[in-house]
């Protein structure tokens, strides 16, 4: 029976609800096409890759992105990947290296970045510069949340969760025994190569798992030379962004015991990257970051033989993390800044079987979740902040109410105990001494969300949340030099909870050749905790940030004020008419956020409204599409922040796929295509980014992969 066993992998998309799945799970969405007669000489057209995946059964808005798509997609980053699917965008800050993913105009601390359910447990969170140690080599699926269900993993996830699921912990045994795939790819943008090789083997109670990748790319083409750069003479024929090469690589190996009744695994993973920091200063500095992780993870299931219990679930991880930004200041070239996180975390739930109220079928999901975390920056100039620790333990629930066949409605619950405790300078007195600040925090989250079957296989949603966040470490306590970022960052140990109140209001259609999604929402943040740049400079100390002084550093405070964010979404794909052996489409997106405080001002780095379509072909093996995405110009910015103009991003992909069963060879499947990004080689340069004004984005892109299973 352990060789039989399959337990649904737990993924952000899974509803906080689980319940027992199939020994093999069709895919979501994917029921029978209408009876359109123009259809029904075609096969079945949810069998096809490039299908848009619209989930209707959550209480929120969710983003999936399967494998095959981040096969084809250009990007080397989480952020990258995701950033032209509506309401989420990248920092862009180092394309290739540093791009974190920014949801409906939130980041970092309000967005949290996850692989299998435990934090990405690096630092990308309190600086641009920073890169997320997850690789989309290793990933095979990328989901983004928002809504009630963000509450199950913190109150640092207010703009949504992205979580990266993969089988380092394998959740069943490989059919046949063994399985393995292997992943490459070239690009000409950067002259890039990647390439990864993952294994499943097993037999009896044991799954194992293991994997290893590595990716390295030159600095990469930009359609023009930087403005901002008139002391660096331009190459003579091609244009390259200087100081933004890369590399990386990683490894996991994992094991789990399989029995009828669940499973329980462990893995560990290394993550190693160095890149380099675009931009005018960096370039001048040849600043890079030498960045290293370690990782031990651990998960689990158990499905009791109980009258009351459904099932037993829970999450542990340990990690290691810590880079060097290296430069070359006042004539030596080595470490200027280190940062070093030592976190755990260790979530666990217990799902409670149906039970029948009359009026509603309740089900109940139980959850405790802890976190620590030990952070520090020393620097060669006095550093970012001094050692400071963060300490959280948290307790939700989830109830699920099934009315009738057709309306189901979810009711959440988060309580939090979260304390700081770290020094601060003394600004009165004297700004070379530290202050012991132990702040705690008590934050409390709810939500309500709602979900009603319509006519015509349309699902509509309403949602509602007061969130809570407790202020992080950096944002208190910051008080110096941030090397690669280029600012002198200050933190306000007194900042208070913030407070975030939204609704958002949703439609959608998953069945037949027209699926859509179509989203709106408006959340009241008090107390919005944001980094201002004030438009003053510093050198290295606090001294030096005085008006006028002129120095190398951006002053950056972290500040508190209300602010209000509103905007809509909306993704569509319709099958016009079968053609060939498969059929032809059109699709569209429309994505918009606007972001103000409450006295009208603008809240700052906040992406502008996109507008895109395109054509598609698909089979039980091609997929091909011509799309453009037009983003507008961004002139609503906050003071000492330049506007963006407008450009479109031209895309055509092709690629096939093919099953090989009974190759004498071993393998099962061959995959390869090619995609070509930014065909129109224009201009790009992000609102969002801290240096829209000095990095450009990469140009016209080819790229070439080919993927075997076996």
């Amino acid at each position: 029976m352990a060789q039989d066993a399959q337990l649904p992998t737990i993924t952000v998309t899974a509803s906080p609800i689980h319940r027992r799945a199939p020994a093999k799970p069709a895919p979501a969405a994917r029921p029978a096409p209408e009876a359109d007669p123009a259809l029904q000489a075609a096969p079945d057209p949810f069998l096809y890759r490039g299908t848009l995946p619209i989930v209707t059964d959550q209480f929120a808005t969710v983003t999936v992105m399967p494998r095959d798509e981040i096969d084809r997609a250009t990007g080397l980053t989480l952020g990258e990947i995701l950033q032209n699917k509506p309401g989420i965008t990248s920092s862009g800050f180092a394309p290739g290296s540093a791009s974190r993913p920014i949801v409906r105009g939130l980041d970092n601390y309000r967005v949290r970045i996850q692989e299998n359910g435990l934090s990405s447990s690096g630092v990308s969170e309190l600086g641009e510069d920073h890169a997320v140690p997850i690789d989309p080599l290793a990933t095979q699926t990328v989901e983004v949340i928002r809504g009630p269900a963000t509450l199950r993993y913190g109150s640092q996830a207010i703009g949504g969760v992205v979580n990266a699921e993969n089988n380092r912990i394998p959740t069943a045994i490989p059919q046949r025994g063994i399985a393995g795939e292997v992943r490459s790819a070239i690009s000409t943008v950067d002259r890039g190569r990647e390439g990864a090789v993952l294994l499943d083997a097993g037999g009896g109670n044991l799954a194992i798992h293991a994997d290893a990748y590595g990716r390295q790319a030159g600095d990469y083409q930009i359609p023009s030379y930087p403005y901002l750069y008139p002391e660096l003479p331009a190459p003579p024929v091609n244009r390259w962004q200087p100081n933004s090469a890369n590399k990386s690589d990683g490894a996991s190996v994992g094991s789990s015991y399989v029995f009828d009744r669940g499973f329980i695994g462990v893995a560990v993973s290394t993550f190693e990257s160095l890149y380099r920091v675009p931009g005018q200063e960096a370039t001048a500095t040849n600043t890079r970051i030498d960045m290293r992780q370690s990782k031990v993870t651990s998960k689990g299931e158990f499905r009791p033989y109980s009258s009351g219990i459904e099932a037993v679930r829970f999450w542990l991880g340990s990690t290691d993390y810590r880079h060097v930004e290296i430069a070359n200041e006042g004539g030596f070239d080595g470490p200027q800044q280190l940062f070093t996180s030592r976190q755990k975390e260790a979530r666990t739930e217990v799902q409670l079987r149906p039970f029948d109220l009359r009026f509603a079928t309740v089900t109940t999901a139980l959850g405790v979740q802890g976190f620590a975390e030990n952070l520090d920056a020393p620097g060669a100039e006095g550093g970012l902040f001094d050692p400071n620790t963060t300490r959280s333990l948290a307790g939700y629930m989830f109830n699920e109410f099934r009315f009738n066949t057709t309306q189901r409605m979810q009711l959440a619950g988060r309580i939090e105990q979260n304390v700081v405790k770290g020094t601060v300078p003394d600004l009165f007195v004297n700004p070379d001494v530290g202050i012991w600040r132990d702040r705690q925090f008590t934050p409390i989250s709810g939500a309500l969300g709602f979900l009603q079957d319509l006519p015509g296989d349309l699902v509509a949603s309403a949602t509602a949340q007061y969130v809570e966040r407790a202020p992080r470490a950096p944002e208190l306590l910051s008080r110096g030099v941030h090397e690669a970022t280029g600012t002198f960052d200050i933190g306000n140990p007194n900042l208070q909870t913030e407070v975030a109140k939204s609704v958002e209001i949703g439609i959608r259609r998953s069945k037949g050749p027209w699926r859509f999604e179509l989203t709106g929402f408006y959340t009241r943040f008090d107390g919005f905790i944001y980094r201002n740049l004030t438009g003053e400079t510093c050198d290295e100390s606090f001294a030096s940030c005085a008006p006028g002084n002129g120095g190398e550093l951006k002053q950056a405070v972290y500040s508190q004020r209300d602010a209000v964010f509103r905007g809509a979404e909306f993704q569509t794909q319709y099958d016009v008419a079968p053609v060939w052996q498969g059929l032809w489409g059109v699709d569209a997106q429309y994505d918009y956020v606007r972001a103000t405080f409450t006295d009208g001002t603008n809240v700052p780095r906040v992406p502008p409204q996109r507008l895109g379509g395109g054509v598609y072909y698909r089979d039980g093996n091609w997929f091909a599409r011509v799309g453009l995405l037009h983003a507008f110009a961004q002139n609503d910015v906050s003071n000492f922040e330049t506007t963006t103009g407008d450009y479109n991003l031209l895309k055509a992909e092709l690629s096939y796929s093919s099953k090989l069963p009974g190759d004498p060879s071993g393998l099962t499947q061959l995959k390869f295509g090619i995609t070509g990004d930014n065909l129109l080689n224009e201009d790009v340069r992000f609102a969002q980014s801290f240096k829209k004004d000095e990095v450009l984005q990469p140009g016209r892109t080819i790229k070439v992969f080919a993927n075997l299973k076996f």
